[in-house]
């Protein structure tokens, strides 16, 4: 088993530089997280670090897939075909979870955590060795979807709720108070939905951390949760700059400034992959087939506005799972401009508009660009 970060971050301050830096690393959500702060004297930067950390280690407490957790408890109601009681931030997130499916086609699929455990990822230690196949047939068969949830209204009362009880996922926001509102039952008309939102969390994260650094004041920073990554602001005068992490190299395969409210994210078969013989099984499971996608080594996104961090995450898997032939309708689908897909044979194949920002640190990088 092996970890890499999906990105990593060139934050070098000039040497003649005055401007204030405070930077601080963390290990959650099963990767390392790093706050970097731009102008804030370090007591103010430092406790408002302390603020998102504390947010962080919250989200991976009520999100874990597979210890205790808001999430597990709702698994094994769904697993014994009953309903069971969540907050209001998690029935938030579960709903836009679905709208994201649904836009995906399915793709972006929340619901298969049954085949991400039998392929051995639904663990801190995992190992190389292939699952039954008649299971993984069972549970495609079985064809878990984030459309089977059943959100049951809220006790009489209940804040915020919708005509089913929640807000409706068409109108909610990404980033909702932990207070908002009241929970209400969830239940699942498919007992084989397991939900895992190992391919969510993260950004939904990204998109917390921003608002707490901004109620604090805070309008510079660059928050990275293990690869996804969400500017604030600028570093001193310069825009943040990144580097997107080569897939089979140390270093960058290139960098791109990126600018305030922009958030960049990328999937790899290279963070949780496992080897057997010469062939490579990778984390993201194509729902379709229930086998972990192949041919595809990295994809890139660059997304903007209020739900940037989400989107990061969530946008990616999609045309990650299309592969080669198919990643650019689904980068249509999922309204992403800025896109880039690392085939099996090191080829970038990437959309116009982010070929303007990138500069490849091999000028020599075989390089398809689609309009």
């Amino acid at each position: 088993m092996r970890f890499f970060l999906l990105l990593f971050v060139f934050l070098t301050v000039a040497a003649c530089s005055k401007e204030p830096f405070y930077q601080e690393e963390a290990y959650v959500f099963g990767t390392r997280v790093e706050v970097s702060i731009s102008g804030v004297e370090e007591p103010h930067a430092r406790a408002a670090v302390v603020e998102v950390l504390h947010e962080f280690q919250r989200l991976h407490d009520l999100l874990h897939a597979w210890k205790p957790s808001e999430i597990s408890q709702l698994n094994a109601a769904f697993a014994q075909g009953k309903s069971a009681t969540v907050s209001a931030e998690t029935a938030a997130m579960l709903q836009d979870a679905t709208r994201l499916s649904v836009q995906s086609e399915g793709l972006f699929n929340p619901a298969i955590g049954g085949l991400i455990q039998l392929w051995g990822f639904q663990a801190d230690e995992f190992k190389a060795m292939l699952p039954d196949e008649k299971s993984i047939a069972a549970l495609v068969k079985a064809n878990p979807q984030m459309t089977d949830l059943d959100f049951l209204p809220s006790p009489p009362g209940g804040e915020g709720a919708g005509e089913r009880g929640f807000v409706r996922s068409e109108t909610l926001s990404p980033s909702p108070s932990p207070a908002d509102g009241r929970g209400g039952l969830v239940s699942s008309s498919n007992r084989a939905v397991k939900i895992d939102l190992g391919g969510y969390a993260k950004g939904y994260a990204l998109d917390r951390a921003a608002a707490i650094l901004q109620q604090q004041g805070i309008k510079n920073a660059l928050i990275n949760i293990g690869g996804n990554v969400l500017a604030l602001g600028a570093h001193g005068t310069r825009p943040w700059r990144v580097g997107i992490q080569h897939p089979r190299k140390p270093g960058a395969v290139a960098t791109m400034e990126l600018r305030d409210g922009e958030a960049i994210g990328t999937s790899g078969d290279y963070q949780r992959y496992f080897e057997i013989g010469d062939k490579r099984y990778c984390h993201v499971i194509d729902p379709r087939s229930g086998y972990p996608v192949q041919g595809v080594q990295a994809v890139t996104i660059v997304t903007k506005g209020e739900h940037a961090g989400l989107l990061s995450d969530a946008a990616s898997k999609p045309l990650f799972i299309s592969g080669a032939q198919g990643w650019r309708v689904a980068a249509q689908q999922m309204k992403l401009s800025e896109a880039m897909l690392i085939d099996s044979e090191g080829v970038v194949h990437l959309t116009a508009d982010l070929q303007k920002r990138l500069e490849f640190t091999d000028k020599s990088t075989v390089r398809k660009i689609e309009p």
